[in-house]
């Protein structure tokens, strides 16, 4: 039977796959699990969502289920994952649970848990969570049930630990944010006029069914016509949770997260800050940014594409900055999770401090072109085992030399092999990937 859990929580189509009642008994089964481990006190939990349809229905189910099993429960409404990450730890509690499927389309969601001090639970509790999701169990009566409290002040309790967190005010820049109709809508526009900026809100009126429809960060391309439509000096992209942003500089050029994290590393550094003079970022983040760091005297440590994966080796190192491609960027002193609104303040506060445009302090970092390709296979472990793969592979890195890179992994979800290729030119990288992905098709 697969695992319940993924790499970020439970995720599947609502009131199909994740139903209201496996919702409730995954609710039940965590609070039981937490009581189990610390029995000096009844366990409190913060619950959030983003703003789908769906999470309405499922956030009722997490609520009966906590509060069946014995623990207190503070909602805190529609709010970013970051923000429900922050306030577990703010508010003292044992548990925290965000209903949300991040990026993913309308119809989905997602319940995620964090441990005590906002962290993410670490595999063996969610082993015993996900075994006591089918366990029969003795249920609390009377004053052992637990309650429900709404937290009124959780958006500006997230806000003040944001600009807390931001080194420079914003006054004279000017953003357009696109909030994905989702869990930013409220708190960006905000947060970023709290800390001085100029704001243009956009996509910023969720109805449960827009979050993350043709915008967001996976569709910055009316965020690009916005900013230049509104001679802003850079744009921000968050995706349905908020835990991850992409920019776009004032011309309406695409900054990405390896980017933004080549800027935040140089500002880390220049302070003193970056622990080790070490960045954590994935595989798949660009060798453009590694060739950047290098040049910087930062080294790059590298993790398997995830941010569960990222917070591993920033833990596991005590590293100051970590992150993907895709947005999300970690950092651990100020929160313990991907928070896009942290960044995205974090990244202006770059531009008002040194004067520079967002392509200025980009162009720190040369981005190489970059082709994936994913191929279909039968069997991903005899391509993983293929002498014909491994010459082919063997043959492109050589001709690409230090000026390319490549790299296949198998999907851990799809029966498909990535096939990915950087090269200095874009002709060159989409060649040598179906150069590549042709082998692959051949050896499954």
């Amino acid at each position: 039977m697969a695992r319940l859990f993924g790499t970020d929580g439970v995720r599947g189509l609502a009131n199909a796959e994740l139903t209201p009642e496996l919702a409730l008994a995954l609710a039940a089964s965590a609070a039981r699990v937490l009581a189990a481990h610390d029995r000096s006190h009844r366990p409190v939990a913060v619950v959030g969502r983003d703003p789908r349809a769906s999470g309405e229905m499922l956030e009722a189910a997490v609520v009966a289920g906590l509060t069946s099993a014995g623990a207190d429960v503070r909602r805190v409404g529609v709010l970013p994952t970051p923000a429900v990450a922050h306030l577990v730890g703010a508010l003292e509690a044992d548990l925290g649970v965000m209903i949300s499927a991040s990026h993913n389309p309308m119809p989905d969601n997602g319940i995620k848990l964090f441990a005590a001090g906002g962290h993410k639970l670490p595999d063996g509790i969610e082993d015993e969570i996900e075994a006591g999701v089918s366990a029969d169990a003795v249920r609390p009566t009377g004053a052992g049930v637990g309650r429900v409290t709404d937290v009124e002040d959780a958006l500006d309790r997230y806000a003040a630990h944001l600009l807390e967190a931001t080194p420079s005010p914003l006054a004279g820049l000017k953003v357009v944010v696109d909030c994905a109709n989702g869990a930013a809508a409220a708190a960006a526009p905000e947060v970023y006029r709290r800390a001085g900026a100029e704001v243009v809100a956009l996509h910023a009126d969720p109805d449960g069914i827009n979050i993350n429809q043709h915008c967001g960060s996976n569709h910055p391309e009316k965020l690009r016509e916005a900013v230049v439509a509104h001679g802003a000096d850079l744009g921000i992209a968050h995706d349905g949770d908020a835990d991850r942003c992409v920019a776009v500089d004032s011309a309406g050029e695409l900054v990405d997260g390896d980017q933004i994290m080549a800027v935040l590393a140089l500002a880390l550094a220049e302070s003193g800050e970056l622990t080790k003079d070490t960045l954590v970022a994935t595989v798949m983040s660009n060798l453009g940014l590694h060739l950047a760091m290098k040049a910087h005297g930062i080294t790059v440590v590298t993790a398997a594409v995830g941010d569960r994966y990222v917070l591993e080796e920033l833990r596991a190192g005590g590293f100051a900055l970590g992150g993907e491609q895709s947005g999300h960027v970690v950092l651990p002193a100020h929160a313990t999770t991907g928070d896009g609104l942290l960044t995205a303040l974090r990244l202006m506060s770059r531009m008002a401090e040194t004067g520079k445009s967002l392509a200025d302090l980009a162009a720190v970092m040369n981005r190489l072109p970059q082709v994936l390709v994913n191929v279909p296979v039968a069997d991903k472990a005899a391509v993983a085992g293929s002498s014909e793969v491994r010459t082919a592979v063997g043959e492109v890195e050589a001709e690409l030399g230090e000026e390319g890179r490549v790299l296949l992994r198998p999907s851990g979800t799809e029966q498909l092999v990535r096939v990915m290729v950087e090269a200095p030119a874009q002709s060159t990288a989409q060649a040598a990937a179906d150069r590549l992905a042709g082998v692959v098709s051949a050896v499954s």
